[in-house]
């Protein structure tokens, strides 16, 4: 029994390395990228529901970009504060700010995809570049570095969207360091030619696109994925880039309780439901392989069965993916993060469990 426990273990590792070394490593290893203006007509795309606070900071640093050709699409998605009307005021002030109001619509009431829609068709220019309300841009540059990945074939670039840092928070670091994980999965996947996600914080593509797909009306009956889900359809290895210079990064403020950030990771896990098969696949056996790491070597250990050779394995094992997920936490200005490795991956492999287990019973609540 013990002897087949230690084979299935070292399975497990074989599965572990060919991620983080196979997979992983195409984008951890990766050279910077260089950064071109290109000047192409760019749509910014805001969505916002009651985001009144957010939209007064951040829509400023939009609008002061360093770019020659660009509009703003603000779009107010039926608000019930003052969202509305701090709109209004940014469209007199400046003059490519568009601004496009959304009434609640009884067969699409609370379907962000709805409003993005109607902001895609009201959008001027022939690519569009995407950030939430919450967000903001790490430079005035980030147009010119998110739109320098873009070529003749590559019309989608994923971009990564990075959560502010909370001194002295643990919460803050899992929050991050998950965030980070998600980015080197879908960089990688996207760079050995199976993007399968981007997130709506930092996401850029042609219009055509959009429309090549019939926009969102194949999950429009699906509360989220506007981002992940409108990629995982239209995105495939000849049309699909990645942006990861420091200046294309966004960011945005992390929830701040463990409950609201499990409600959103439970509103990002039911989504992933709907991806294609190789990607669902591909997920599942990395976590489930995350997992079984754990709770094979603890038993093997616990038996003390080949202990030498068990603990020369999860040795390498820890090598490969700490280096792997340090150049990657390098590359996304994370790197306080690097030390905390080994204690945040356990908590989020149980996090994930939990998530699974609730999302069983019940069903996440989506865009407000």
């Amino acid at each position: 029994m013990l002897i087949t426990l230690f084979y299935f273990f070292i399975a497990i590792v074989v599965v572990q390395l060919f991620y983080y070394l196979g997979v992983f490593g195409k984008f951890a290893f990766a050279k910077p990228q260089e950064v071109t203006q290109k000047k192409l007509p760019v749509s910014v795309i805001v969505c916002a529901k009651n985001e009144e606070e957010n939209v007064k900071k951040f829509v400023p640093l939009l609008a002061e970009q360093d770019y020659p050709d660009f509009e703003i699409v603000l779009i107010d998605d039926a608000s019930s504060d003052e969202t509305l009307e701090i709109f209004e005021e940014f469209e007199q002030q400046y003059p490519n700010i568009r601004l496009v109001k959304v009434q609640n619509n009884e067969a699409f009431w609370g379907n962000k995809k709805y409003s993005l829609t109607l902001g895609i068709k009201a959008a001027k220019k022939e690519y569009l570049l995407f950030t939430d309300a919450d967000c903001y841009p790490t430079s005035k540059n980030w147009i010119t570095s998110m739109t320098s990945q873009f070529t003749m074939n590559k019309t989608i670039v994923l971009g990564y969207g990075g959560y502010e840092k909370i001194e002295r928070s643990f919460l803050n670091k899992i929050i991050r360091f998950e965030t980070i994980l998600t980015a080197l999965q879908y960089f990688s996947w996207a760079k050995i030619g199976f993007p399968y996600m981007g997130v709506g914080r930092n996401l850029a593509y042609k219009k055509e696109e959009f429309f090549k797909v019939n926009g969102f009306i194949d999950h429009i009956q699906i509360r989220s994925g506007d981002d992940d889900l409108f990629i995982n359809q239209a995105a495939d290895k000849t049309n699909t880039t990645i942006s990861y210079n420091p200046e294309s990064f966004t960011y945005s403020k992390p929830k701040e309780s463990y409950k609201e950030w499990f409600t959103q990771k439970r509103r990002h896990v039911s989504t992933a439901e709907h991806y294609k098969f190789f990607d669902k696949m591909q997920l599942g056996i990395f976590y489930t392989s995350q997992l079984l790491f754990f709770l094979s070597f603890i038993l093997l250990l616990s038996f003390q069965f080949q202990w030498i050779a068990v603990v020369a394995i999860i040795a390498t094992r820890y090598t490969v993916a700490w280096t792997v997920v340090g150049f990657t936490a390098g590359k996304l200005k994370e790197n306080d993060l690097k030390i905390w490795f080994p204690i945040v991956e356990i908590v989020l492999i149980f996090t994930q469990i939990n998530i699974f287990i609730t999302n069983i019973f019940s069903k996440p609540v989506h865009w407000k």
